[in-house]
């Protein structure tokens, strides 16, 4: 079971990613924490996503509100902003920082989708990259590809935060690796240049750069899902009017010394601004947290335990009422039959065969060469029960399961259409991200 979100947009936008997703920008918003819900899409912010062969569609999201590609000026070149106070020789930061820069692709193995975004090796000797958290958030397995050779190289997870949107990602036996510098966001002021760097539409090859000036600072974005309505906030924001686009999430944006001062994570939309970042000095401090392996409420450190059923996004402990919430989201006055096939992707129907228990989580469906596949489990059905632990709605499962790690052995007992008890002792899986 997993979260996940796309965007819609507000006063102030971010152009689509994958699923985009632009974001209003709020001077005090309402808390924006992620809430659990059942496996939705998860690409957000300005990640590329291409369907996979095997739903017959390859697509990047159309890139709106943003200048047209201005003349070169290192790599390839976007519009620069007209009045640019201060000094930065693009030349110069460009070549100081794109050794460092790589391109990531991400697999979402049960969207059939592959995510495409930016990050920058922060340590070369030990392989750590980092980049943003909706790069590789669903993301089942990620591979990296250095920009100054081409050669690709498959990077582990190592942690993430999705509340702050920091990923670091690691690769080994990597010849030659070179880490960017990394600078201080502390000095940074409006009207302060920089340069932002990224794999614009997820394109490869050499890095796109956007000049810009920092145009405020300490900044609120709030993200809104468009099919839930659920809304993802990020504090402490840098604007820029560097014209950051989807497929440069993930990547740096630089001072005018070359060394990196906060991560590409947004970009505005119809307003005189077009970019947010994180400050690096919010950052590292993550990145340095997931490479020791702290984990806590925040960060996840590798992969989570999975067990592989798509749930309702509800709190009700009833499962008809969970259905019922269900139905009344989708606008749809009746559900469709339950069955003990899996399926491939996310897109579920609520069940009309639901098991004849009191309280529980609904199973809406159940995502093949799972766990949960293996186990047995279907549609309709309404697990009561997982390590020992009473299940009285799907966010309580999500919540026991989060207390296991991958290859951990997991007790459930769930109660099938019919209304026969089962039992299975379950090995969870890795996976996916986020």
């Amino acid at each position: 079971m997993h979260e996940g979100d796309s965007r819609d947009s507000g006063a102030q936008t971010r152009p689509p990613g994958p699923s985009e997703r632009p974001a209003p920008v709020a001077g005090n918003p309402a808390a924006g924490n992620r809430t659990p819900g059942r496996f939705r899409r998860w690409l957000t912010y300005l990640v590329v996503a291409a369907l996979s062969a095997a739903a017959g569609v390859g697509a990047t999201r159309a890139v709106q509100h943003l200048t047209a590609p201005g003349p070169a000026a290192a790599g390839m070149s976007r519009a620069a902003a007209a009045d640019r106070p201060g000094t930065l020789n693009d030349e110069a930061v460009y070549q100081a920082v794109e050794p460092g820069v790589v391109d990531v692709s991400a697999n979402l193995r049960f969207l059939q989708e592959t995510a495409k975004g930016t990050g920058f090796v922060i340590d070369a000797a030990a392989g750590l990259i980092l980049t943003n958290n909706h790069v590789i958030d669903g993301a089942t397995s990620v591979t990296v590809t250095l920009v100054t050779s081409g050669r690709s190289y498959p990077a582990r997870i190592v942690g993430y935060d999705s509340t702050d949107d920091v990923a670091l990602l690691q690769v080994r036996g990597v010849p030659r690796l070179k880490a960017v510098g990394i600078g201080s966001s502390a000095p940074v002021r409006v009207g302060t240049p920089v340069l932002a760097i990224g794999n614009e539409g997820g394109q490869g090859g050499s890095p796109t750069v956007a000049p810009g000036v920092i145009s405020n600072l300490d900044r609120t974005i709030v993200a809104t899902d468009q099919t839930s309505s659920l809304s993802e906030t990020l504090h402490g924001m840098m604007q820029t009017s560097a014209d950051i686009r989807p497929g440069d999430s993930g990547g740096p944006l630089a001072g005018a010394d070359g060394r990196v001062i906060g991560i590409d994570t947004a970009a505005g939309g119809n307003t005189d601004y077009s970019g947010y970042a994180i400050p690096i000095d919010q950052a590292m401090p993550i990145a340095r947290q997931i490479e020791a392996g702290r984990q806590d409420a925040r960060v996840q450190i590798g992969l989570p335990a999975f067990l592989g059923v798509l749930l309702p996004d509800s709190s009700s402990t009833s499962p008809r009422g969970q259905a019922r919430q269900e139905l009344h989201k989708a606008g749809s006055g009746s559900g469709s039959g339950s069955g003990s096939g899996c399926t491939s992707g996310d897109t579920t129907s609520t069940p009309a065969s639901i098991a004849p228990a009191e309280t529980g989580a609904l199973i809406d469906g159940v995502l093949c060469g799972t766990p949960a596949a293996q186990a047995g489990l279907f549609s309709g059905g309404v697990i009561t029960s997982a390590g020992g632990h009473a299940v009285t709605s799907p966010r309580s499962l999500t919540a026991i399961l989060s207390g296991f790690r991958p290859g951990s052995q997991v007790a459930l007992a769930w109660v099938a259409p019919d209304g026969s008890l089962h039992t299975a002792a379950v090995t969870l899986a890795a996976g996916p991200a986020g």
